[in-house]
């Protein structure tokens, strides 16, 4: 999905990737054969495993930066003639490995690896930078709360609490990590992700008035809509009243109730025995508001169906950002690496595998130069984990779907030792080792 209005992502770019390629053309360097990687020095504070998410908008993206005259018009504004004239015939045509979207990683892992000329690669740093970070920041949350929900069903709801263009690849992310369906109509359209929603506190307001006397006439309207199997909205005044209209409209075969304020827990088993008490057995539980993973596992041992998660989900404080790095690795043929303080990288192509017990527990991540043999440790299952993604500037066919994406998901997810899913601030779940 391109943004609202644009044609091209050749613009959804920092100014200085720009410059750097006019003066690479000045002196020469531009077709230099460089290999780029992407990776993220540390996970966030607490966090004990990442989740690859934007390979697939990544790869939609890439066929859309192009110069045309609009862009162009943009850069002329700072740009010499030569430049713009490369620009003007920009393609892609080099090479990119990655993980595969949905694969775990770790510190240290060459999550994509792009080769080229400094030129067509260098360009291409901040558009793969933002979707990465923002996606994989995304699913990486969104694969705790469902680690922490146990299996009940999760909808996504962040869009009021992000900017607009970000709500849909939001979903699509929390939708790979997990989650069964989002608010979201444009992740529907664009991404095919399931969607859900029914009302929300206005609705019953304007129908029942300040004191919520007819709050039974919203019901009935929903129902009349919707159907007998849709979610009622009871938390607008009183809950235990809200339960029993809800009832009383609906019958019995109600689909659910949600519950959106209050003490969560307490609640839930309050209208889990109403509901049960009026013959509403299979009617169910849906909370929502300011739901974080902690919350969530809080809520595991009560009577929830269905959690609605929004702020802690999209949001910086529920989702910090992946901290990955666009780094320049090697020039023709030459490692290359830089040497700041804390904000280090290793030079020279690397490959990765994973390896894992006979059971599937893997127990660690060995990352190893490119142009050297593979490792062979014994006695473990070894798994190569880059594959090819573009090859001579072309997104090689048969990509994976979303559904399989989320399928390696889980199979990451269960494939973790068991102090990997922990919710605690802790270490990384497997080590990565840097073979020379």
């Amino acid at each position: 999905m391109i943004a609202d209005g644009l044609t091209s992502t050749a613009l959804l770019t920092d100014q200085y990737e720009l410059t750097m390629l006019a003066a690479a053309l000045a002196d020469d360097s531009a077709q230099r054969h460089c290999t780029f990687e992407v990776f993220a020095r540390r996970l966030p504070n607490g966090r004990r495993y990442g989740v690859v998410a934007g390979t697939g908008r990544l790869l939609d993206a890439l066929s859309e930066f192009r110069f045309g005259p609009a862009e162009l018009e943009v850069a002329a504004r700072f740009l010499d003639d030569r430049t713009l004239e490369w620009l003007r015939d920009y393609r892609f045509r080099g090479e990119i490995d990655g993980y595969p979207e949905g694969e775990l990683y770790f510190p240290g892992s060459p999550i994509l690896t792009v080769r080229g000329t400094f030129a067509e690669c260098v360009l291409l740093e901040t558009l793969i930078l933002s979707i990465y970070n923002h996606d994989s920041a995304i699913a990486a949350a969104a694969a705790r709360m469902v680690s922490a929900a146990g299996g009940r069903r999760m909808i996504e709801m962040g869009s009021r609490r992000t900017h607009e263009l970000a709500a849909p690849a939001s979903a699509r992310a929390a939708y790979l990590a997990g989650f069964d369906a989002t608010s979201n109509l444009e992740a529907a359209r664009s991404f095919g992700v399931p969607s859900a929603g029914t009302s929300a506190h206005a609705f019953t307001l304007l129908h029942s008035g300040a004191d919520g006397a007819h709050e039974a006439a919203a019901f009935r309207s929903q129902i009349a809509a919707l159907g007998v199997g849709t979610t009622l909205l009871v938390d607008t005044f009183d809950i235990t009243r809200g339960v029993a209209t809800a009832i009383e409209v609906a019958g019995p075969e109600l689909g659910g109730v949600r519950i959106d304020s209050g003490d969560l827990g307490v609640l839930a088993r309050q209208v889990r025995d109403q509901l049960d008490a009026l013959g509403a057995t299979r009617t169910r539980i849906v909370v929502s508001g300011d739901l974080d993973e902690y919350a969530i596992a809080a809520l595991r041992a009560e009577p929830v169906d269905v959690y609605g998660v929004g702020t802690s989900l999209v949001t910086g404080s529920g989702a910090p950002t992946a901290g990955m790095v666009y780094k320049l690795v090697e020039v023709e043929g030459v490692p290359v690496a830089k040497r700041s303080s804390h904000k280090e990288s290793r030079g020279g192509t690397k490959r990765a595998i994973r390896l894992a017990r006979r059971t599937g527990t893997v127990v660690e991540e060995i990352v190893y130069p490119a142009a050297g043999s593979r490792p062979e440790p014994n006695g473990f299952e070894i798994r190569e984990l880059q594959v090819p993604l573009v090859r001579e500037g072309e997104v090689l066919p048969d990509r994976p779907t979303l559904a399989q994406s989320r399928e390696l998901v889980t199979k990451g997810l269960v494939s973790l030792p068991w102090e990997g899913l922990k919710l605690s601030a802790g270490e990384p779940a497997i080590p990565t080792t840097f073979v020379s």
